[in-house]
């Protein structure tokens, strides 16, 4: 299902690729990618960087990257194996790049968008960077996952669900430090907050997995 040599060429180029940019990031920014690195049980990350974050960040774009080709080979590798096996090529890949970016981005541009329609900015501007940093945390999650999935393991159901449930804890950690910190904006703007969480927080997900089942089926 996933052993044709030609696949893993393509595979290990998105993981070298994907280890250069990391290595990139920490040659750069060493000291902010310490204790990036530390985020899950350190929040002082948030804190310090929270407040001079930019619309366009190096250290975020170059982290994206890395989070890019990762999201896309674990999510051929999952679908793969939990629905049924995709077909190997390299223009499908490529595609799913595309379309895990795609997403990524029309999905925050959306967030920002309806902040400043909420008048929420300054809310949903620390969230989405403390959002993003967890993003690129589970970026860096998924490269030692991804390796062991491709080169050691041969991939089943019950590894895969381990391997979601890891990253859906990570995920859910990050969300309920990024709830707890913001507590007092979010109790002033709770009906804009809520409704940005059913809109844009859950519907995308929701709408993507009914794809999913349906192209299953």
């Amino acid at each position: 299902m996933l052993r044709p040599e030609f696949s893993y060429d393509f595979f290990t180029i998105l993981i070298i690729v994907s280890l250069v940019f990391v290595a990139v990031t920490k040659l750069l920014f060493e000291k902010r990618f310490n204790q990036f690195t530390s985020i899950l049980i350190n929040s002082s990350y948030l804190k310090i960087y929270s407040k001079d974050q930019r619309f366009i960040d190096l250290f975020d774009s170059l982290l994206f990257i890395n989070l890019l080709f990762s999201t896309a080979i674990f999510s051929f590798i999952s679908y793969s194996v939990l629905f049924e096996p995709l077909e190997i090529s390299y223009t499908f890949i490529t595609k799913l790049c595309l379309g895990v970016g795609s997403f990524i981005l029309i999905k925050t541009l959306a967030e920002r968008l309806l902040g400043s329609l909420f008048n929420i900015d300054t809310l949903l501007d620390r969230y989405l960077f403390q959002k993003t940093s967890y993003k690129n945390f589970l970026g860096l999650v998924l490269i030692p996952i991804n390796i062991i999935l491709l080169y050691s393991i041969s991939p089943s159901k019950p590894i895969i669900l381990i391997a979601i449930v890891l990253l859906l804890l990570i995920n859910i950690i990050g969300l309920l430090t990024s709830y707890k910190s913001n507590l007092n904006l979010i109790k002033r703007d709770f009906f804009y907050f809520i409704l940005y969480l059913c809109t844009l927080e859950i519907g995308p997900y929701v709408i993507l997995y009914k794809v999913l089942i349906e192209t299953k089926v």
